[in-house]
Parts: structure tokens; C-alpha cells; sequence
């Protein structure tokens, strides 16, 4: 597995997935919202402005790329592992 494609596909997932849940809470009642969660994961988002919806999808992006470079390397480990037993 190399890392690049998957820190982009990652990253793309994470911005959408990101979009999504910001676009549900602006169309569902404050008690539905999980922005609380957003605001303790990116520093710098708070619910909501322009400015902060693009400082989250800037944390999205780098949640993807943290996962792939902790991830790729994890797994390309453990298949020659197994390759090799």
C-alpha cells in the first residue's frame, strides 16, 4: 500500500464526510447537532462561520494524511509479517 494515494483518498473522505455533517446541521434542530465534537478536535472551529467551515475542512485534510502516515506503514508491516509466515 503506498501512502500517497491514501493519504489523498483518505483526506478526500474526511473533507466530504466533514461537508455532510456540517450540511446536517444546518437543516436539523440544535439538538441533533455534533458540532461540540467538531470544536474539541479542530482548534479553531467553532459553530459556525465561513472562516471556521474552512478551518475544518482544512483539519479534515490533515486528519486523512495523519491517518495514512500512521496507517500505510502499520499495514505494509504486518502483510510482509504475514506474507513471510
Amino acid at each position: 500500500m503506498r501512502i500517497v494515494p491514501v493519504g489523498h483518498a483518505l483526506s478526500i473522505f474526511f473533507v466530504i464526510t466533514f461537508a455532510i455533517c456540517i450540511s446536517w446541521g444546518l437543516v436539523t434542530p440544535p439538538a441533533m447537532h455534533i458540532h461540540e465534537a467538531w470544536e474539541m478536535m479542530m482548534p479553531g472551529f467553532h459553530w459556525l462561520s465561513f472562516p471556521a467551515f474552512l478551518i475544518g475542512l482544512v483539519w479534515a485534510y490533515f486528519y486523512g494524511w495523519y491517518t495514512a502516515l500512521v496507517f500505510v506503514p502499520l499495514y505494509n508491516l504486518s502483510n510482509k509479517r504475514g506474507a513471510a509466515a
